[in-house]
C-alpha cells in the first residue's frame, strides 16, 4: 500500500527523443516514429533513437574507456542517470536503485556469441558486461549511491514492477529514496527474429505499423522498440511532480506461456487492488499495456469493461512508438505523468469516439509480460 509515495523526477530516452519538451511535442503531433530496418533482406519497421539521441549517446561511449565496451541498454540508462544528477533538489547518496529489462545486454551478448562460435573465445569482458545487474549498478555508480542496488526481469512489466519493489523497501524504512525504471536494447536481427517466429511481429507497410487498440486488425502488429526511463521516488510531497495513489498486480494461470487468458484476469485482479489501495471507484483515463497484438489487445480491452462500470477514457503509446519490452511500463507512466502535468489526454487514432475527461485527476497504467504477470499503477496530482 503506497503511504505518501511521491515521484520528483523521471528521463527518458527513445524515438520520442530525450527531453521532456520534445517527447510532449512529439505526443501532440501524433504520428509514428518507425524507421526502417533490414533482417535477412526483409525490411520491417522498428523504433530507434531519435538522431540527436543516438549522436548523444555515441559521444557518451566515446567519453571513457569503460563505457566503450558498456551494452546499448546499459549507456542509455547511465546518459539518462547523468541528467538526473543535474537535478539540485535530488540526494541521491542514499537511494536505493533498482531497473530492469526483459532482454538485459541483448547487443553484447549476441556479438559475443558470435565471436565464439567463430573463434571458440569471447572478449575478455563478456561476463561483467552481460550480467543483468550491469543495468543497475552502473547507473548507482554514476550516481554515487551507497543504498540497495536491484536488477531484475519480470518480462514486460519490468519497469512498473521496480515501483512496487521501491514501495517495499520504502515502506520498510529500509531506504529514503529509489531510482526506479527499465532499458530495452531489442533491435537485433535475433531478437526480432524470435518475434516473428512467434508471430507477433508487424508485416504492417505502411508508417501505421503497430496498430495499437485496432479492434478491426486481424493479424498482430507488434513493433519493437529501444527505450530506457529512471524515475525518482521517495516519500516527501516538497518538489513532487506526481503521486502514486494505488499499486496493484496479479499472475493468473495460463494455458498458453506467452498468452493471457481472453478477459485478462490477471489485469482485472491488478487494477481492482490497485483501485482499492487508492480509495477510488474509477480513473480519469488509462495508459494501456496493448502492445498491438490480436489477443492483447482485446483481452485487456475485457478486463477494463468487466472492472469498470463506466469505461475511463482509454489511450496508449505504442502506436506512436513501439513496445520497448521491459521499459514500457515506464514509458507508459512517463505519458501518465506528462498527461496529468499538461492537463491533456493523447488520443489513439485507432480507438476514438471517446469523451475527452475535462480534468485530469487519476490516470492508471498497465503493463503485463508474458506469463500473466501484470501491474496497475495509479498516479495523480
Amino acid at each position: 500500500m503506497p503511504q505518501n509515495l511521491y515521484i520528483k523526477a523521471f528521463e527518458s530516452i527513445s524515438c520520442l527523443g530525450s527531453s521532456s519538451t520534445q517527447i510532449w511535442n512529439s505526443y501532440l503531433e501524433g504520428e509514428p516514429k518507425f524507421s526502417q530496418k533490414e533482417i535477412k533482406n526483409t525490411s520491417l519497421w522498428v523504433s530507434q533513437l531519435d538522431q540527436t539521441s543516438k549522436k548523444q549517446i555515441q559521444a557518451l561511449k566515446k567519453d571513457s574507456k569503460v563505457y566503450k565496451n558498456l551494452d546499448h541498454s546499459v549507456l542509455m540508462l547511465i546518459y539518462l542517470a547523468k541528467k538526473l544528477k543535474k537535478n539540485k533538489h535530488l540526494n541521491f547518496l542514499n537511494a536505493g536503485v533498482n531497473l530492469g529489462s526483459s532482454r538485459g545486454a541483448t547487443e553484447t551478448l549476441e556479438r559475443a556469441y558470435e565471436e565464439f562460435f567463430t573463434t571458440g573465445q569471447v572478449p575478455s569482458l563478456t561476463s561483467p558486461t552481460t550480467t543483468l545487474g550491469n543495468l543497475s549498478s552502473w547507473v548507482a555508480q554514476e550516481l554515487l549511491s551507497e543504498g540497495p542496488t536491484i536488477s531484475h526481469s519480470i518480462t514486460c512489466s519490468t519497469a512498473l514492477h521496480a515501483l512496487l519493489n521501491a514501495n517495499a523497501w520504502l515502506q520498510a524504512g529500509l531506504a529514503k529514496s529509489f531510482v526506479i525504471g527499465g532499458s530495452e536494447a531489442p533491435l537485433t536481427d535475433f531478437t526480432i527474429a524470435q518475434m516473428k517466429a512467434l508471430k507477433l511481429y508487424s508485416s504492417e507497410t505502411s508508417k501505421w505499423a503497430c496498430r495499437s487498440l485496432d479492434l478491426k486488425k486481424t493479424s498482430n502488429t507488434l513493433v519493437l522498440a529501444e527505450a530506457s526511463n529512471l524515475f525518482v521516488i521517495d516519500q516527501e510531497p516538497k518538489n513532487a511532480i506526481a503521486q502514486v495513489k494505488g499499486l496493484g498486480y496479479a499472475t493468473e494461470k495460463i494455458a498458453h506461456n506467452i498468452s493471457i487468458s481472453k478477459d485478462a484476469l490477471c489485469f482485472q485482479k491488478s487494477m481492482k487492488m490497485a483501485l482499492q489501495d487508492a480509495h477510488l471507484e474509477s480513473v480519469d483515463a488509462i495508459v494501456l499495456h496493448a502492445p498491438g497484438t490480436v489477443r492483447g489487445d482485446f483481452a485487456e480491452l475485457e478486463a477494463i469493461q468487466k472492472v469498470f462500470y463506466k469505461s475511463p477514457f482509454l489511450t496508449t503509446n505504442k502506436f506512436m512508438m513501439g513496445h520497448s519490452f521491459g521499459a514500457s511500463g515506464g514509458m507508459s507512466l512517463e505519458m501518465a505523468i506528462l498527461m496529468l502535468m499538461h492537463q491533456k489526454v493523447i488520443e489513439n487514432p485507432f480507438y476514438t469516439y471517446q469523451n475527452i475527461p475535462q480534468k485530469l485527476d487519476h490516470i492508471m497504467v498497465n503493463a503485463v509480460g508474458f506469463g500473466g504477470n501484470a501491474c496497475s499503477v495509479i498516479v495523480g496530482i
